[in-house]
């Protein structure tokens, strides 16, 4: 899942990106609101974790043309202000979720979690197709009871698949929301790490999960 954090305190904005990384999210970093909402504009984000005070253009701002738009990608406001007033106003203007400076960093991942869930419809942390069951929360990953290793970049393309179940997802979707800006990977590891996936989900059982659509991308559903 790809995250934009806009946050203009540089070792706030790097604790955030980074702690965000180590959970497997592709994260884009900016300090700058104008850039924010230009980086809105071109990437599909699964959820924006967006400071109110940015230069250039605040995120109350952002937040209102992102909404005016008809953009819904979730949004988590970040703020100083403890003040009433000012949750009320994000909440209005189309905010998912409000947190105050200072929060503890196991707060912020839970809301991210929770916000990339609902972006995808997805109410529980645990996602079931077939007999594979995904827990998000833990990160875990189970087929008919058995556990699954998988590698951090593994998991999170399982993750994807399984947000979008029964939805064919393009090569280049796969790559928007997997890979940030910083990543110098070839468009072919896609369908490198597809191919790992079988391996692991797919190989010792009859009923295949992961299907491929030529020309189109891939399906992970338990009904084809």
């Amino acid at each position: 899942m790809r995250i934009l954090v806009a946050e203009d305190h540089a070792t706030l904005a790097r604790s955030i990106a980074n702690g965000l990384r180590e959970e497997g999210f592709a994260v884009d970093l900016t300090a700058d609101g104008d850039e924010a909402l230009q980086l809105t504009r071109a990437n599909p984000y699964d959820c924006l974790v967006l400071d109110v005070m940015l230069p250039s253009r605040d995120g109350w701002s952002i937040l209102q043309h992102l909404r005016k738009t008809g953009a819904q990608t979730p949004v988590l406001m970040l703020t100083a202000r403890d003040a009433i007033e000012d949750r009320v106003k994000g909440l209005n203007l189309g905010a998912d979720d409000y947190l105050v400076k200072p929060f503890a960093w196991d707060e912020l991942l839970a809301r991210v979690r929770a916000l990339v869930r609902r972006g995808h419809g997805q109410k529980s942390p645990v996602v079931q197709v077939g007999d594979l069951q995904i827990d998000t929360a833990g990160k875990t990953v189970q087929r008919a009871g058995k556990p699954i290793s998988l590698s951090g970049r593994e998991y999170a393309l399982l993750e994807y698949l399984a947000h979008r179940e029964g939805k064919v997802v393009s090569r280049g979707e796969i790559w928007d929301h997997l890979y940030d800006q910083t990543d110098e990977t070839t468009s072919n590891v896609v369908d490198v790490y597809i191919g790992y996936l079988r391996q692991k989900i797919d190989r010792d059982f009859e009923q295949k999960l992961i299907h491929t659509r030529r020309g189109l991308g891939y399906v992970l559903s338990a009904d084809l």
